[in-house]
C-alpha cells in the first residue's frame, strides 16, 4: 500500500529505522504535484509522513524545541524531536498545522482529509450477553474495562518505537477491516475499528513495533484476552480476543518478538486476532501501516 506523503527539510537527523520512510516520503512528493505544491508553502525544517485520510497516521519530525499545533491544540514532540497525529473514522474537518519555532516565527497549512466509504459488515452467532450485556455486574465489568484502557491511553512517552516501520502482527487471512459499519445479531452496533486477522487458536503473535506493555488482562468483557502496547508518540496498539498473553504488565518488548497467541476470547465467533492503533484516545486505521496482506510465515525477533 503506498502512502500519500509530504516531506520537509529537518535539521533533526532520523535514526536507522525511520531512516526509509523518510526517503520514501521523498520519492512519492517529488511524483506527486499536490503534495509538492502543500509541503513548498508550509514550513521548513519540518518532515511529515502518512495518510491525510479518515483513519490515517502522520508520523514526522522537527527540532524538539519547536512547538506544533494541530487545529490549535498542541502537539506532544518527544525530546527527539518525533511526533505523531492523526484522524478518525469520521473525521470531516481540514487538519490545519501551526508550526512556531524558537525566534516565535509561526507558519501554517491547512490539509485536506480524505473521506473513505466503509462497508456493511454482518455478524450472527454471538452470544446474546455480548451484543447486549444487561446485569449490574457485567456492566460494571465493562466500565472497569473501559476505563484501565482509557487511562493507559493517556500516556505521553519518549518511546521512539512508533516511528518504526510497523511489521504485522500474525499470519492469517483478514476477516474484518477498519470503519465498517457492524451490525450484530441483527442489531446496529459501533463501527469495528479494528483489522481482524483469523488462524487458528494458539497461533502466534508478534508485537509490530517496539514498545512497554501498559495493559496486559486476560478476561476483559468484550475483548477477552487483551494487550495494549505503548510505542511512544501518543501511538498504542491493541491485541484483542487473546488465548494466551506471553508478556507482563511493563514489559518492554521488541519489534517481532512474541507477546501473546491468538484466540477466541470475548466476543467473537472464532479464533482471531482484532489489532488495532490508537493515538491517544483516536482511533486510527492500522492497514496504513503494513503491506497489503499478512505473511504466511512470521519473522520472529531473535536477541
Amino acid at each position: 500500500m503506498v502512502n500519500a506523503a509530504y516531506w520537509f527539510k529537518s535539521e533533526v537527523l532520523p535514526n536507522k529505522s525511520v531512516f526509509k520512510w523518510i526517503l520514501a516520503g521523498l520519492a512519492i512528493l517529488l511524483t506527486s504535484p499536490v503534495s509538492l505544491n502543500a509541503a513548498v508553502s508550509l514550513v521548513e525544517k519540518l518532515h511529515l509522513q502518512g495518510n491525510f485520510i479518515q483513519g490515517g497516521l502522520i508520523r514526522g519530525s522537527t527540532s524538539p524545541q519547536n512547538k506544533l499545533l494541530l487545529n490549535s491544540k498542541p502537539l506532544f514532540i518527544n525530546d527527539k524531536g518525533y511526533f505523531a497525529f492523526g484522524f478518525s473514522r469520521d473525521a470531516d474537518a481540514p487538519a490545519k498545522l501551526v508550526l512556531i519555532d524558537t525566534k516565535g516565527k509561526r507558519r501554517e497549512q491547512i490539509f485536506q482529509v480524505r473521506k473513505r466509504h466503509y462497508n456493511i459488515q454482518r455478524i450472527n452467532g454471538l452470544p446474546q450477553d455480548k451484543v447486549t450485556p444487561r446485569t449490574a455486574e457485567q456492566l460494571a465489568h465493562i466500565q472497569r474495562d473501559f476505563k484501565k484502557v482509557a487511562t493507559a491511553r493517556e500516556i505521553h512517552s519518549q518511546y521512539q518505537g512508533f516511528m518504526q516501520s510497523f511489521i504485522w502482527p500474525a499470519a492469517g487471512i483478514i476477516t474484518g477491516v477498519y470503519g465498517s459499519q457492524r451490525i450484530l445479531n441483527g442489531e446496529s452496533r459501533r463501527p469495528h475499528f479494528g483489522l481482524d486477522i483469523a488462524a487458528k487458536v494458539g497461533s502466534t503473535v508478534i508485537a509490530p513495533a517496539e514498545g512497554r506493555v501498559v495493559v496486559a488482562d486476560e478476561n476483559m468483557f468484550f475483548s477477552g484476552g487483551t494487550l495494549l502496547i505503548d510505542h511512544g508518540g501518543g501511538i498504542f496498539s491493541s491485541f484483542l480476543h487473546l488465548s494466551k498473553i506471553n508478556v507482563r504488565l511493563n514489559q518492554w518488548v521488541h519489534q517481532g518478538q512474541k507477546i501473546a497467541e491468538m484466540g477466541a476470547t470475548g466476543r467473537v465467533t472464532g479464533p482471531h486476532l482484532d489489532w488495532r492503533i490508537n493515538w491517544f484516545g483516536v482511533r486510527l486505521d492500522p492497514a496504513f501501516l503494513v503491506s497489503e496482506k499478512p505473511p504466511k510465515k512470521l519473522k520472529l525477533f531473535e536477541k
